[in-house]
């Protein structure tokens, strides 16, 4: 599973796309780049907007090498046309669930802002929009490159073992 220069990584809250763009970025020499830190303004809950979003997502994807991750399917596509691989981590709740509560709240954020994203975690299951199972599904059903679902933290292990140099 050698991934190509350009990778975006896709799924659930709390599924480990920011570790795995973390690691893949070092082994792979390119910078990580975080969707959330695109979506939000600086603090918790200040949505960016949706043009200058998408704007930053292209200044990015126009560079030769780069890991572009995260759960906004509808920026993630801003990325797809220029991505040589795709991973989606479609983990099961159990899985992002303990992520999350390890993770715990993010900076900034109060233990109800972090209860709230919880549960809109959990509800990806049954949402229909571009942050949902559905719009990631649709995503890597739809992407010509190199493309890897990932169900489980041993897939994750392998890819990164593959990509060892």
């Amino acid at each position: 599973m050698m991934l190509g220069p350009r990778v975006v990584i896709i799924g659930n809250s709390g599924s480990g796309k920011t570790t795995l763009a973390r690691d893949l970025s070092l082994l792979l020499g390119c910078r990580a780049h975080d969707l959330d830190r695109i979506h939000w303004q600086q603090g918790v809950g200040i949505k960016r907007d949706e043009g200058q979003a998408k704007s930053m997502v292209s200044a990015v994807a126009a560079e030769p090498r780069w890991i572009i991750e995260g759960v906004f399917g509808w920026l993630a596509a801003v990325a797809l046309p220029f991505a040589t691989s795709l991973v989606w981590l479609d983990m099961p709740w159990t899985v992002c669930s303990e992520g999350l509560v390890s993770r715990g709240p993010s900076t900034g954020a109060t233990p109800e802002q972090h209860a709230e994203l919880l549960a809109w975690a959990e509800a990806y299951w049954h949402r229909s929009t571009s942050t949902s199972l559905a719009g990631h599904r649709a995503l890597f059903d739809n992407f010509v490159g190199d493309r890897y679902r990932l169900v489980q933290r041993s897939d994750t292990a392998a890819l990164l073992a593959g990509n060892r140099k």
